[in-house]
């Protein structure tokens, strides 16, 4: 399994080069440090501790400050421990070109938070009636407890949906096709939405569910295939211009009179 972290910087939407209008997220993962290699005989687990985002030493305090001269490395904002089956040593760099284009990718981050909400906007339910009769029952709930006494229940289950906080949970979504890795910009283009707001911090692991490489990989119009088909462009315009040109100068002179040119013989004189 290969992982990297990042942050999400947000959705655009993209052409492939056939016409297809696709929606994707662009997820930026600079280089993450790898800072301690768990081993399973000593932490019971295959993992590595890595450091993304370079910050001032000012701003980290001397205990998480030892982590990072103890491999002699800059500071780090973010500290996060990977599953992994790749083989890295302390100072090397988990780069975006981990992933290539064509794979399936899972995608972790925390949703959005939305504070206390109420069970319509939470669970989706129906509103109440919207008559003037009705009084005041249109976003209610309606009742949370059932039964009459004796062995039936006298009080609200575990577990029923009613009003509280909603989101900020953690989310993963899965199966998400890699459409572009580009190492020179440390970003990756994935084809579909992925849970956080912008600038969130999420983790990016290869899918469990489906296979490494997709049956079908989108080609999308990037800016050098953009420069490449316009150069093209010019280049069947050109040539349908010069022959137009040589279609109308060979009309025109077929269509020009013959000037007719007239012999005078004079006759010898005896």
């Amino acid at each position: 399994m290969k992982s990297i972290v990042g942050t999400k910087v947000g959705m655009m939407q993209i052409f492939d080069v056939a016409g297809k209008q696709l929606a994707a997220t662009v997820i930026h993962c600079p280089p993450n440090k790898v800072l301690e290699i768990k081993t399973p005989q000593k932490h019971g687990h295959t993992a590595v501790k890595i450091g993304c985002y370079d910050v001032d030493e000012k701003k980290v305090n001397k205990s998480v400050a030892g982590i990072f001269k103890k491999v002699n490395v800059k500071p780090a904002r973010y500290i996060r421990t990977l599953t992994t089956d790749q083989k890295y040593q302390v100072g090397d760099e988990i780069k975006v070109d981990t992933f290539t284009k064509g794979e399936f990718i899972d995608v972790q981050g925390v949703t959005k938070g939305h504070g206390f909400t109420g069970a319509i906007k939470r669970w989706n339910f129906k509103i109440g009636p919207l008559s003037h009769g009705a009084g005041f029952p249109h976003r209610y709930q309606g009742s949370v407890a059932f039964g009459r006494g004796g062995s039936q229940a006298q009080r609200v289950m575990k577990g029923k949906k009613m009003a509280g906080r909603y989101g900020h949970e953690t989310v993963t979504m899965q199966n998400l096709l890699v459409l572009e890795s580009v190492l020179k910009r440390n970003i990756l283009i994935v084809l579909g939405a992925i849970p956080g707001p912008a600038g969130s911090l999420v983790t990016v692991k290869s899918a469990v569910k489906k296979p490494q490489t997709a049956k079908k990989i989108y080609q999308i119009v990037t800016k050098e295939l953009q420069e490449i088909i316009q150069e093209q462009n010019k280049e069947l315009e050109n040539k349908e211009a010069l022959h137009q040109a040589e279609v109308a100068s060979a009309s025109s002179t077929d269509s020009a009179p013959v000037a007719k040119t007239e012999v005078k013989t004079e006759g010898k004189e005896k």
